[in-house]
């Protein structure tokens, strides 16, 4: 299944890098009721030079349908890892990977951090959801595409208290 995420950050480009490689943040984020509860950040690098985060966090299942709740148990352990090029003519690419652990599901894709004709930054997340479960992979999918779907939305949520309060 095709998943598409867009942020908008009333910053710019070099002002969301700059906060998308901040452990700080990272941990900050990640410690957000609606974001779930984060185990681990790993964050190395730089804007300037590219860099990666890593992290992981138990979100409820209560993000996803009651039908599939019984197939990944009481709660979803998430694995995120993202990998940023250096900045490139005002814009960064990398690629993620999401993983939800005791689940047969991933998500692969791209990420891109452009700015916008206003001087805010569009940040997009561009992948595949898959499952790996026979009879019920499309319910999966779709099930783990909403929960990436609402992390996401979290996320930029937090990015943009972050940025407001910078």
């Amino acid at each position: 299944m095709h998943l598409t995420v867009e942020q908008i950050y009333p910053a710019d480009v070099s002002a969301v890098a700059a906060m998308l490689s901040d452990a700080e943040f990272v941990r900050w984020r990640g410690r957000r009721r609606d974001a779930g509860a984060a185990s681990h950040v790993d964050v190395s690098g730089d804007p300037a030079s590219g860099f990666t985060v890593s992290l992981r966090r138990t979100l409820p299942t209560d993000l996803i349908p009651a039908q599939v709740r019984q197939l990944v148990g009481d709660h979803l352990e998430v694995r995120q890892a993202e990998a940023w090029e250096p900045v490139r003519d005002g814009r960064h690419v990398g690629t993620v990977a999401v993983e939800i652990a005791g689940a047969p599901v991933r998500m692969t894709g791209s990420l891109r951090l452009e700015p916008t004709a206003d001087g805010s930054t569009r940040q997009v997340y561009d992948g595949e959801v898959r499952a790996n479960l026979p009879l019920f992979a499309a319910t999966v999918e779709e099930a783990a595409a909403g929960a990436v779907r609402r992390t996401l939305e979290a996320e930029e949520r937090a990015g943009r208290e972050w940025l407001e309060g910078s």
